[in-house]
């Protein structure tokens, strides 16, 4: 006989409440730290992505499930992340070189 499949338990209501109101505080953060950005100054860009990182683990930690499933997916999804953070610094350190985009038309 076939094995049954291993289940985990399921998130309440409660747990999907409290990933809404995180995620509206964060988002909330995120305008507030836009509208202030001329007073943030440097700060608006590290603030802004320690937010989208917030927003990206929540999101993928419980709609996408990723918090009951294999270790390895998760570590995947975080390198993602991470390369994609990577890009960006990149990007934004050879704009701030360079004075210009690379590629103009």
């Amino acid at each position: 006989m076939a094995e049954p499949p291993v289940t985990h338990a399921q998130p309440g209501p409660a747990t999907w409440v409290r990933v809404l109101v995180l995620l509206t505080i964060a988002t909330v953060l995120e305008v507030l730290t836009y509208v202030f950005e001329s007073t943030l100054g440097v700060l608006t860009a590290p603030i802004l992505i320690f937010f989208a990182i917030v927003k990206f683990v929540l999101v993928v930690a419980y709609y996408m499930h990723l918090k009951y499933d294999a270790r390895l997916l998760t570590g995947i999804f975080a390198w993602g992340m991470l390369i994609a953070i990577s890009i960006f610094t990149a990007m934004a350190a050879i704009y701030h070189i360079y004075g210009q985009p690379l590629l103009t038309p």
